[in-house]
């Protein structure tokens, strides 16, 4: 299993540039390059609850090793590169970049609270 971890840690770096640029396409005569936030993660374990003296664990179950991994991610599309009169221009898809911004901003006024909370001298809530 733990090769399996290690093969595909190796191959991350060759996923982002191709998830977050998809392929060119022509959209009303312009040809434009989908961008997107792409985000992803996955992991595994390996776990054995053997007892010192072997047998029956807790409420009658078996005791043994156990093995899992998984995985996930998601992708957001940001907007586009178009080729357009001016050249080569980013156009965002302002919608979402709304939704990926809002907890950035909602962090942001958090933190920033609990500064100026520190700076005065008030307790940490």
């Amino acid at each position: 299993m733990a090769n399996l971890i290690e093969k595909l840690a190796e191959s991350v770096p060759s996923w982002g540039a191709k998830l977050a640029y998809g392929e060119k396409t022509t959209v009303g005569g312009q040809e434009l390059v989908p961008v997107a936030l792409v985000g992803f993660g996955f992991g595994a374990g390996e776990g054995s609850s053997e007892m010192p003296e072997g047998g029956i664990g807790p409420a009658g179950m078996s005791v043994g090793e156990g093995r899992g991994g998984g995985g996930g991610g998601y992708s957001v599309p940001i907007g586009a590169y178009v080729n357009g009169r001016n050249g080569l221009m980013f156009r965002p898809n302002l919608i979402a970049l709304l939704v990926v911004a809002v907890p950035v901003v909602t962090a942001g006024g958090l933190a920033l609270a609990q500064i100026i909370r520190a700076v005065r001298g008030g307790a940490p809530s």
